[in-house]
This record gives structure tokens, C-alpha cells and sequence, in this order.
């Protein structure tokens, strides 16, 4: 199988092929600095996103607070993450950079909040 992805790690962009059987990674082609084997190796094997999104906020001046997660979140828990972020609920008064959850799902990632 081959999979190519575009390396986000400098501003060059480039098209970076991983040839791989099933987990196992066979060839990685097309970086022009090392930096890209680590970037596509992890894209490849599990993938993180940062989560970014909002939470009912209950006494305070707007109906929902922005939050993120404080570090990257394994790509296959977005959607688990957003359905307990979905029956969060937070209290005023509220503080940026507070934390809204702890260790979502087990994963060692907070959601914090980002702007209030």
C-alpha cells in the first residue's frame, strides 16, 4: 500500500510517499530534509489533531466558551471526545486557560479553555 501525505513541518510542502504492508513501513520517499520521516512516520502510525470547539458555559456573559485541547488527541478519538464535550457544561465565573476536562477519554489531554 501507498500513501502519500504533505509535510507540514517547514514551508517546502513536500509530497512525501510511505510504502507500507499493514502497520509496517517499507520505504519513505520524497522529503527533502529528515525532518519529514518523523512527521509521516507518526501521521502514518497515529495520527493527532489539536481539538477545537465550544462548551455550554452556564452563568457566564456568552451561552458557549472556545476550548482546545491543550496538546494534540489521537485522530480516532475526535468524535469520542466531542460527544463528552457535547454534556459538558461550565460554570462562571471562567478563566482562559482553565481546565474544563482532565485526561479526556484516558488519553492524557486536557481541554482548556481559550477564550472567555
Amino acid at each position: 500500500m501507498q500513501k502519500t501525505f504533505t509535510c507540514l513541518i517547514c514551508p517546502v510542502g513536500c509530497e512525501i510517499t510511505v510504502t507500507a504492508t499493514g502497520d509496517t513501513i517499507e520505504r519513505i520517499e520524497g522529503h527533502e530534509c529528515k525532518r519529514g520521516i518523523p512527521y509521516v512516520t507518526d501521521e502514518f502510525l497515529n495520527p493527532k489533531r489539536i481539538l477545537t470547539t465550544t462548551v455550554k458555559a452556564d452563568g457566564a456573559q456568552f451561552p458557549v466558551v472556545s476550548v482546545r485541547s491543550d496538546k494534540p488527541l489521537p485522530k480516532n478519538k475526535i468524535f469520542d471526545c466531542m460527544e463528552v464535550l457535547k454534556k459538558t457544561r461550565i460554570k462562571a465565573p471562567i478563566t482562559m486557560g482553565q481546565v474544563v476536562v482532565e485526561d479526556i477519554l484516558d488519553t492524557g489531554v486536557n481541554i482548556i479553555v481559550t477564550r472567555c
